[in-house]
């Protein structure tokens, strides 16, 4: 079940808060729905209930924060508007992403589809599903972890009718499962036909919290609809006979055509528009609202939102035969309907029998303090325990370190034997009236890292058709440098002219790795429960690591297809291996890979795509000629004889011709592009770390 306690929002400036102590229970095995108007709090309380807004209070979902389980998806199925995920991956795809996320099986997913009745659209994508497949999706996402809580946020908004049924059917099911749901709404004929209990919200404010039953009867009231083209003329013969008959009718002009009738019945009104000869067009019983809204202006002066003519009934009779004080009915306009409200102030003013005030009686224990819990009241004192009231009226002084005791009296006074015995009552000190603050904590990452990532790059076409984009890029460029026959052998194969500051490969390696992180901002689907995207090691190393298998494939790819293509155009004089192929093949793969980790970083960092590239061209661009400007300055050694110099310091032969490699490996780390990648890349892992140990402070 959910507990929520004392739930306020944090005030902004100087209005007041938009959720003020809000306190509710929903039951399991029951459907709850969280009703109010547009602007009463409704979304606020569901923020948070769920730790992601700051304010006050605490909800337990059964009997547990939400920032004490470990695996909040699990628990707690989130609805909060439609489904962020990329518009161009498949329904069973971003289902099956999210299956590795939430750590459960992925035939999980055909299973939820076959629910929900989706089986047929598992191919679509998300961007061309309608509005209400799109709340459908939204709320098989929230059953895909086999939550034992549903909380929902309108999910039948935009709907039809029959859409609207489908979806509380489903809602139903889960509850008979023993399984709680709590939804919000602003028709109260969809919280009366749908929960079995309703819970009502004002201003911020619950001002009702019944039984459905109860709720429909009480606060859901009939009413008749008349659509007339003299409505105006008929609703004042209707209240007129209403109030020639002293019963209480009220009359709601809602438009030029259209009549609400509140206390009346289709009989009385039809009989009253045919001894007038008023043509009707509509008279139907309806279930209507909670009456006539009353909306706040700009000016801050309540007004109605359409006229109404109110007729109480009148008082019955006393006794003595005069009538009890009655309240004036609100917006009451005839003088015969004011003068039956007139008050008698005689019985107004009655003096009441003073209670006696006992200090400290009136302010009882929170329900959030550890000495009453939560939904349990304060077991009454019987009243041979409670004390003499004289005893109460002696002054009480409250010892700092020690309990209250009466106030001193001078030790060579005695006490009268006359006067009664008194009991020294030690007065606890009152709680803070103020419940516990909700801190928004970072969500956690997916159970399943790298099989979430895998997913998430390979259910879209955005790494297909960049990867393709540099195929082509790479293989023309190759083509054209070589006709311009001022180009390297080497650089031929990589399609890096030196007019180039980076080759295709690596801008498209490096997009790659910026939008890994990118779309994980851009379309959140990590954040449905928590709100936001979780900063992980784990997520992190998983990004790396197929951001590393993508750049190395593509760069492999590169140098095949412009082998190939120069072969065929220009001979085989230049697609012969290089000498030093081992020192190019290290330095071009590592340059790749490079420019992917820092996409990847820099888009984590950032939370941009954008960002993620921008780093990426800076570091030719920017970084180079820094390194190259300092690797020659005045004062720096030359790169060229570490080798010679490191073998020197060991003294040592290296086995298996272990010098070629570490001179290979030294000559690619002295190149001013890999030094000043290298900087980078280190730079921004740092950096991404202090992000994550600062979020974990906090």
């Amino acid at each position: 079940m959910i507990e929520a306690t004392g739930l306020t929002s944090n005030p902004c400036k100087e209005l007041p808060p938009a959720v003020d102590d809000v306190s509710f229970e929903a039951h399991a095995g029951h459907v709850t729905a969280l009703l109010g108007a547009p602007g009463a709090g409704k979304t606020t309380v569901l923020r948070l209930m769920l730790e992601l807004q700051r304010g006050r209070g605490i909800t337990r979902f059964r009997g547990r924060p939400l920032h004490r389980i470990a695996h909040p998806s699990r628990e707690v199925g989130v609805l909060f508007g439609d489904v962020p995920g990329h518009p161009g991956r498949t329904v069973r795809g971003h289902l099956r992403m999210l299956c590795a996320a939430a750590g459960v099986r992925s035939a999980r997913a055909d299973e939820v589809l076959e629910a929900m009745d989706l089986v047929d659209l598992r191919d679509e994508r998300l961007g061309t599903l309608s509005r209400g497949m799109d709340r459908r999706l939204g709320v098989a996402c929230a059953l895909l972890p086999d939550p034992h809580t549903l909380v929902l946020d309108e999910p039948t908004r935009g709907l039809s009718a029959e859409e609207g049924r489908s979806l509380h059917d489903v809602l139903r099911a889960h509850a008979d499962r023993k399984g709680t749901v709590l939804f919000t709404t602003a028709d109260p004929r969809e919280a009366a036909r749908a929960a079995d209990r309703v819970v009502t919200l004002e201003a911020g404010r619950v001002v009702a919290d019944q039984a459905a039953p109860d709720f429909a009867r009480t606060r859901l009231r009939p009413r008749v609809a008349v659509r007339s083209p003299h409505a105006a003329r008929l609703g004042v013969l209707i209240a007129k006979e209403a109030r020639a008959a002293r019963r209480s009718v009220e009359v709601v002009h809602e438009s030029g055509t259209r009549l609400s009738v509140y206390g009346s019945t289709c009989a009385d009104v039809g009989e009253t528009a045919y001894r007038h000869h008023i043509l009707v067009h509509q008279l139907a019983d309806e279930t209507g609202d909670m009456g006539p809204e009353v909306v706040t202006p700009a000016g801050g002066e309540r007004e109605a939102a359409s006229w109404r003519r109110t007729i109480p009934l009148p008082a019955p009779q006393s006794t003595y035969g005069a009538a009890p004080a009655q309240p004036p009915a609100a917006g009451a306009t005839d003088p015969d309907a004011l003068q039956l409200a007139r008050l008698t102030t005689a019985e107004l003013d009655a003096p009441q029998p003073a209670r006696p005030a006992i200090a400290g009686s009136g302010a009882a224990a929170p329900p959030w303090s550890a000495t009453a819990p939560s939904g349990t009241a304060a077991p009454s004192q019987p009243a041979a325990a409670m004390p003499d009231a004289t005893a109460l009226s002696r002054p009480v002084t409250a010892m700092p370190g020690g309990p209250a005791s009466p106030q001193s009296q001078p030790a060579a006074a005695p006490l009268d034997a006359a006067a009664p015995a008194r009991s020294v009552i030690t007065l606890p000190d009152p709680p803070s009236p103020l419940p516990p603050p909700i801190t928004v904590r970072p969500g956690t990452g997916p159970a399943r890292p790298l099989r979430y990532e895998l997913r998430r790059a390979a259910g879209i076409g955005t790494g297909y058709l960049t990867g393709a984009a540099v195929l082509v890029a790479s293989a023309l460029v190759s083509v054209v440098a070589a006709r311009m026959g001022h180009t390297p052998q080497p650089r031929l194969l990589a399609a890096w002219p030196r007019e180039l500051p980076l080759p295709p490969a690596a801008l498209g390696a490096g997009l790659l790795g910026a939008l890994a992180s990118g779309d994980e901002f851009r379309h959140p689907a990590l954040a449905a429960d928590r709100g936001t995207v979780p900063r992980r090691l784990g997520l992190l190393a998983a990004k790396l690591l197929v951001a590393a298998a993508t750049a190395l494939l593509l760069a492999v790819l590169t140098v095949g297809v412009d082998t190939g293509l120069l072969c065929l155009v220009h001979g085989r004089e230049l697609a012969e291996v290089p000498a030093d192929w081992l020192a190019l093949s290290a330095g071009w793969l590592g340059l790749v890979v490079g420019c992917a980790w820092a996409g990847v970083l820099a888009a984590g960092l950032f939370r941009s795509t954008t960002a993620g590239l921008a780093a990426v061209v800076a570091v030719p661009v920017v970084l180079a000629p820094l390194v190259r400007k300092g690797l020659h300055g005045p004062s720096a050694r030359s790169a060229e004889g570490l080798p010679a110099r490191l073998r020197e310091l060991f003294l040592v032969q290296w086995p298996f011709g272990g010098e070629r490699y570490l001179a290979a490996g030294v000559r690619v780390i002295a190149q001013p592009v890999a030094t000043a990648l290298t900087l980078s890349i280190t730079a921004l892992l740092c950096a991404y770390l202090f992000m994550i140990v600062r979020s974990r402070t906090r």
